[in-house]
């Protein structure tokens, strides 16, 4: 039973070329001015270091003593002593493993044979002697009475040995000096130096970037934005009346709901460039490195004001201080020390706006999001039905929709999806119309979409009849009791067909939105969801694993009813929360829970007797309604998907939350 899904936004184009044009011309020139066009062809202009030109001198010195500035052509030992025992060779001299000499006619080169375009062979040459072949050759050479024939061996090789292992020390030396000198300077240019750059990607305000009007369903948002892109453009109208424009927004929301689409936008409206960087880049193995990044970071952002700096994923270096390990040296902590006194640094006319993305905005430090440094905290939304509408308008734009689509009732039915999950609805449907060799996108392949979004695509599993009986009643008890409680959502569809990772669906679709949750719904919901398992003892008189998701869901949602919200009458108007927040913080090692263990005791039976109640009220609703779960679990068997059409005809039409008054169900 699922009906809500993910979200996404949008990547920036590739930069191009800076554009400096338009109200942002005085603000941009100071990129470039004199002085930092001088500066700037200093650093390009930069002599070559020497030590550089040691390391490629010395390089040469070793490869001419491995050669030792021989001449001639190297031949294959084989061909070699073919000629030796021709009587073709003279002038024979060791070298080491290497036997140099002189043709006393020159032959032809092997080569040809196979390759037309082979040189001829001059009339010196040098061979490699393999290994275990020096006494047969040196018999050779005796016998066959060559000419000159001498030993250079220990001569040569000695110097050659002595220049390699010198030149190789020098080359340790320079590499570790290298390596020293790079890092007693962490923004020095260089091999080095360019690790702790930042690896921000800017982009212009020639590039094509997102403005406001393609970003749709998120009005306030923008309208808090505004402000900050007015300031962009007309600081002075601000600053006549002594306003002050907030030095960072934080964007706070779910996953998928457009925080990073935002952030373009309002680059896209200003005309400024944009820098944008992932919290998680800053942070490396070497510490200080993530400083090093942030104060290159703002000094770039400081040198081509006015600019918008973004920083997605902020929780991953702004996580709050003291929790877990490291302590003070950490890397992380450093890096965050180091974004902290930068944003602190800006004068109040550096036009630099930082904008920071989050959607754990409970575990940021609070020194991060105090005033003066995230003065502006902005919630992005799930978007409304009007919201959510304007986005498929959006993202449908390239896709040939058929007359029967009617994207104001996609927008209706699909409460509680972000952006990123109506993107993913559009393509999915798009995707399934190709797959059925169809012209244009029907309404069929959105509902189609809906399925693979949320149930999951369907698995090749086979159940056997058994498997498939339970499973009915199993969907079908979740079914009965959803849809004789009125105050949880319309059931939509019921399958019995395995998809992701369930063997069956029950898909409740939601008619409204809500933004309050009362103690009836969520009672009524408790039964429901325990409405499969108390079907499967009802009929088979046995439980099955089937209802383990259930069981954990009913858990948890009981748990926060008596601990957290205060639903228990035995409890009382407290709330007992212990280890709620997420592992990595570590503030679970050094908290003591709040309260003792006779009450964690009284909590622990109070979430049992709510459970239990939920299984009664379920139990009892199925044996009322007996004939009708065999119905629906008939049908199941015979159709495997069935609707709310099949429902209203086997259960009659559906009591509405909103009223006392019958309505019917959703199809």
């Amino acid at each position: 039973m699922n009906d809500i899904t993910p979200e996404g936004s949008n990547l920036p184009p590739e930069p191009d070329v800076r554009d400096q044009q338009g109200p942002l011309q005085e603000g941009l020139k100071k990129t470039s001015s004199p002085s930092n066009e001088s500066a700037s062809k200093t650093s390009k202009q930069q002599r070559m270091p020497w030590s550089l030109i040691l390391l490629v001198g010395i390089a040469f010195l070793i490869i001419w003593a491995a050669n030792n500035g021989r001449e001639g052509s190297k031949v294959d030992y084989g061909f070699f002593w073919k000629q030796l025992q021709d009587d073709n060779v003279t002038d024979v001299v060791f070298e080491g493993n290497v036997l140099a000499g002189k043709w006393k006619k020159v032959p032809e080169n092997p080569e040809k044979e196979t390759d037309k375009e082979a040189k001829p062979l001059e009339e010196t040459f040098y061979t490699q002697i393999p290994h275990l072949e020096s006494d047969r050759l040196l018999e050779a050479l005796a016998a066959s009475g060559t000419e000159n024939y001498k030993d250079v061996t220990t001569q040569i090789s000695f110097g050659t040995q002595m220049l390699i292992m010198l030149g190789g020390t020098l080359l340790l030396m320079l590499f570790f000096l290298t390596m020293m000198r790079r890092s007693a300077d962490p923004m020095s240019s260089g091999m080095f130096g360019s690790f702790t750059k930042s690896p921000a990607r800017e982009f212009k305000p020639s590039d094509k970037l997102t403005t406001f009007d393609e970003v749709a369903g998120m009005e306030n948002p923008k309208t808090e934005l505004q402000e900050v892109v007015e300031f962009l453009k007309n600081p002075a109208k601000f600053q006549r009346l002594g306003a002050q424009i907030p030095k960072g927004v934080l964007l706070m929301g779910s996953p998928g709901t457009g925080k990073t689409l935002l952030a373009r936008a309002t680059a896209g409206e200003a005309e400024v460039p944009f820098y944008s960087i992932n919290g998680s880049e800053f942070i490396q193995m070497f510490v200080g490195v993530g400083a090093s990044r942030v104060r290159d970071l703002f000094r770039i952002a400081k040198e081509h004001s006015p600019c918008i700096v973004f920083i997605d994923e902020i929780d991953a270096v702004g996580r709050m201080r003291g929790a877990g390990y490291g302590g003070g040296h950490d890397e992380r902590e450093q890096t965050l020390n180091q974004i902290l006194s930068e944003m602190d640094g800006f004068s109040q006319n550096d036009a630099v706006i930082v904008i920071a993305a989050t959607n754990r905005p409970d575990v940021l430090d609070k020194a991060l999001t105090r005033p003066g440094r995230f003065d502006r905290h902005i919630v992005v939304d799930l978007p409304t039905k009007e919201g959510r509408l304007g986005i498929l308008k959006v993202h449908s734009r390239k896709v040939p929709l058929a007359d029967d689509v009617n994207l104001d009732r996609i927008a209706a039915s699909t409460i509680g999806y972000s952006g990123a999950d109506l993107k993913n609805l559009v393509n999915e449907a798009a995707l399934h119309a190709t797959r059925n060799g169809k012209s244009k996108v029907m309404m069929e392949d959105f509902e189609a979409a809906a399925d693979r979004v949320m149930m999951g695509i369907k698995r090749e599993d086979v159940l056997s009849d058994k498997e498939k009986k339970m499973t009915a009643y199993h969907e079908a008890g979740h079914t009965l009791v959803a849809w004789f409680s009125p105050e949880l959502d319309p059931v939509h569809k019921v399958t019995i067909v395995p998809r992701g990772r369930a063997l069956g669906v029950t898909q409740l679709r939601p008619d409204e939105e809500r933004h309050s949750v009362g103690e009836q719904r969520l009672h009524q919901q408790l039964a429901m969801l325990l409405g499969g398992r108390a079907a499967e003892k009802l009929v088979f008189n046995e439980y099955t694993a089937n209802a383990s998701d259930d069981l954990k869901r009913a858990t948890d949602l009981s748990r926060k009813m008596v601990s957290h919200w205060g639903m228990s009458e035995t409890i009382g108007p407290a709330a007992f929360r212990h280890a709620e927040s997420d592992p990595f913080l570590g503030k679970e090692m050094h908290e003591m829970r709040s309260y003792s263990d006779t009450t964690a005791h009284l909590v622990d039976q109070e979430i049992q007797r709510v459970l239990f109640a939920a299984s009664d009220q379920a139990t009892n609703l199925l044996n009322e309604h007996r004939r009708e779960l065999d119905e629906i679990s008939e049908a199941l068997i015979e159709k495997e998907i069935i609707d709310s059409d099949d429902l209203e005809r086997i259960l009659g039409k559906r009591v509405d939350w909103k009223s006392n008054d019958i309505a019917e169900g959703e199809s």
